[in-house]
């Protein structure tokens, strides 16, 4: 099952290297224009907060406050359906059981379920983890993927062809389709896992079947160990890092791409296979691999992690980027609307503190304190902002995924696992309330020219 990794000649020439560089130099467009027609880069005003392009009631990240203009950090919170995540947490915690089923009916519906409405959603939920006959072999084992993101994007865009109502957009199509995918969508990471270690790592494949009697997060601990194992508190951790990522506003990309592709009028499978794409890349939900890696690199070059001079040092080289990716970037560390805090960073930094104590790895988890504590300081001395930074929730999920003996490349999946619930209840939103295809201006700056035949160029 290796695939051909040799590019077409084509494509390994001059030629190509030469036209590769034309669409790049053609492809450039002026930062200065960008001020000059006063257009929002990245949909960004340029005080740095989001254009207001719609409206929402699933979720909502406050972060600062505007008086008169002048941006004044608050510490970071985070509503759901107008409910705070701190007591959301805080109540599942203390009646000492799981609760991303949960959220997923306040997300989708609206509002907290009833004991026998929650019981009839899980029931919903376990019914429907099972893939369709033949889909394991045909759409994931007989195609495996080095990249789970992309072989989750490809599974859901597949589920199209064993729905007999596919097109159907109506809300009570939509929202079977939303619960059958949240329930399919570890199953099918779980199982896109498997089939990578196995062809292309060489392991032994574990196809573990999806268990009714599980929460979301222990049974995909079961599906992805060889031997089913995992403990309590690894199977709550996980719970909470699912609650903490399943929503996060309307504006964040992959929720923003949701809105626009829904708003199409197109079929829920091609809106959630987008969303997958955009939550892929490194700038949004692949940040924690990047967090792991630079921790990985930091362990190897700076001797002793609990001198804070010697941290404080390595993390200069890396902003001035001698070392590392020489991106000049300290991953997880700031984030697009949080200030002072990100919410979700401190209910998770507690769990990874038990969890770290529990795997005997303090040490490790005091390096990231460390840095958590040292790298604020380091971006605004080194890159002369005043503004306030926070660590967000990147920083500390890779370290618990980690903990958790969870591979690194089923980091992102994780995160999709979760934020689908957020995704579905936005295209719901968007087929209710949106009403209107979502197209923007893009304003074109080339000189006008006249055509040239072929002869005289």
């Amino acid at each position: 099952m290796e695939a051909n990794q040799t590019k077409p000649y084509l494509f390994d020439n001059a030629v190509f290297d030469e036209l590769s560089s034309l669409a790049e130099k053609n492809s450039f467009i002026n930062p200065e224009l960008y001020s000059k027609y006063n257009a929002k880069r990245g949909l960004r005003n340029s005080d740095g907060t989001g254009v207001l392009i719609g409206l929402t009631e699933i979720g909502e990240v406050h972060a600062y406050i505007l008086d008169d203009g002048e941006k004044i950090p608050q510490d970071g919170r985070l509503y759901y359906r107008g409910i705070e995540i701190n007591d959301l947490v805080k109540g599942f915690q203390e009646e000492n059981r799981h609760g991303f089923d949960e959220v997923c009916f306040l997300l989708l519906f609206g509002k907290l379920p009833t004991a026998a409405q929650l019981e009839h959603f899980r029931m919903l939920l376990r019914e429907s983890r099972t893939l369709p006959d033949g889909f394991t072999e045909d759409m994931i084992l007989k195609a495996p993927s080095r990249d789970i993101m992309n072989k989750l994007a490809r599974s859901v865009l597949a589920c199209y062809s064993y729905d007999e109502n596919a097109e159907d957009t109506s809300v009570a199509n939509v929202l079977r389709q939303s619960i059958e995918l949240i329930a399919r969508m570890p199953t099918m990471a779980a199982y896109a896992y498997q089939a990578r270690a196995h062809y292309f790592g060489n392991k032994s494949l574990y196809i573990h079947k999806p268990q009714k009697d599980l929460s979301p997060a222990e049974n995909f601990l079961h599906m992805i160990r060889p031997d089913n194992q995992f403990s309590e508190l690894e199977a709550e951790v996980l719970d909470l890092n699912l609650i903490l990522h399943a929503e996060h506003g309307g504006g964040n990309n992959s929720a923003f791409t949701t809105h626009v592709v829904s708003s199409t009028d197109t079929d829920t499978y091609s809106a959630i296979a987008a969303a997958i794409g955009s939550l892929k890349g490194t700038k949004h939900g692949g940040a924690n691999i990047k967090v792991i890696n630079m921790i990985e690199d930091i362990k190897a070059n700076v001797r002793r992690w609990d001198d804070e001079k010697e941290v404080e040092d390595y993390l200069v080289k890396i902003i001035r980027k001698k070392t590392f990716d020489r991106n000049g970037l300290i991953y997880g560390i700031g984030h697009a609307v949080y200030t002072l805090s990100d919410p979700r960073t401190l209910l998770l930094k507690e769990k990874a503190r038990a969890l770290s104590q529990e795997k005997d790895m303090g040490e490790e988890y005091r390096l990231y304190s460390n840095i958590e504590k040292i790298a604020p300081l380091v971006i605004a001395e080194e890159k002369k902002v005043d503004k306030a930074i926070a660590v967000n929730v990147d920083f500390y999920s890779g370290f618990v995924y980690k903990m958790l003996n969870i591979p690194v490349e089923l980091f992102t999946p994780i995160f999709a696992m979760a934020r689908i619930a957020g995704w579905s209840a936005h295209r719901i939103e968007e087929i209710v309330s949106g009403g209107r295809v979502i197209r923007p201006a893009y304003k074109c700056v080339i000189p006008k020219s006249s055509y040239i035949p072929l002869a005289q160029r």
